[in-house]
This record gives C-alpha cells, structure tokens and sequence, in this order.
C-alpha cells in the first residue's frame, strides 16, 4: 500500500508546501498532533520502512534537497553532504508547538503535549526500524532557548563551512 499511494508535493503562490494523497490535498490533517504521533507508531513497522525507503531517496536530485526526519541522516540519505541533526528539550518542543497550535486557534494542553513528546522521542529512539539517533557525521544543533532566526544562522554557517572547505 505504502508503495504505491498516490502522493504529490507542491507549493502554494506565496511559498508554502501543499501536500496531495490521492488528488487530495492534506496538508493540514498530516501537522496535526495526531497524525504526528500516528505517524511514529507506524515507521515503527519494518515493511512500512522499506517500502518507503526508495520514495524517500528518489528525491535527492540536483541541486538537492532539504530533508527533515528522524532517520534522514542515519537511513535515508546517509551519504549527504550536510548532515544537521537538531534537537532541543522535550519542554522546549512542547512549548513551540503550544504556540503554534494556539496561533492557528487550536486549543492546546501544554502538559499533554510535553507528554506526548517525551513518550513519542522514547518511542521513536529505541525501535528497531530506523530508530532516532544522530548520525556520527552530522553537526549536533540543541536549539533550545534559541529563536527561529538564530537556528537559521546557525544551520546556514554549517552549510557555508563545508562549500567553503569545498566539501559540497
């Protein structure tokens, strides 16, 4: 199933991602908390895995890609040439994303979801399939405490250190 769903990647007019299953466009439905935490539970199942594996590598072509996920760096594309591996507290996360909910008038329970968070980063860290770690190779990036901005600055530093070293 996983192998052959009818999936489609775009941008709207002003830069934003739209993301299409079936002709349908979910974009919304899959940033809920829900299908987050759905989401986990199922990259849990080895099959779900592989099936998605050669999807997810098709994607790297020139000029190249921005590939957000737990296994991007181990799994996926473990030969990329820039590997950033962010990460912050489990309370740091909870409360970024109550803001985010609260800003698109979502109610929010800051508790559950430093809850869900912790349980999801436990869940996600210790499964078999493809399980959350850092790769050695990549540029460890705590962003706790730090803005939006300063995590840009940061990632684009690494990115300009290895063009300037000729790496990339």
């Amino acid at each position: 199933m996983a192998e052959a769903a009818d999936i489609g990647f775009g941008s709207t007019r002003s830069g934003g991602e739209v993301v299409w299953l079936g002709g349908k466009d979910v974009t919304g439905a899959i940033r809920t908390e829900e299908a987050g935490n759905d989401a986990s539970k199922v990259a849990a199942l080895p099959g779900v895995r592989a099936a998605l594996l050669g999807r997810q590598r098709r994607f790297a072509v020139p000029p190249g890609l921005v590939a957000d996920g737990r296994d991007m760096g181990t799994v996926v594309f473990p030969r990329a040439e820039v590997k950033i591996f962010l990460t912050a507290s489990a309370a740091e996360r909870a409360l970024r994303r109550y803001k985010q909910l609260k800003e698109k008038g979502v109610t929010a329970n800051l508790a559950a979801l430093s809850l869900e968070i912790a349980e999801r980063d436990q869940r996600d860290s210790t499964r078999a399939a493809s399980p959350l770690v850092a790769s050695a190779d990549a540029v460890l990036l705590d962003t706790t405490g730090m803005s939006v901005d300063a995590v840009v600055e940061r990632v684009l530093e690494v990115a300009r250190g290895r063009l300037s070293r000729g790496v990339l």
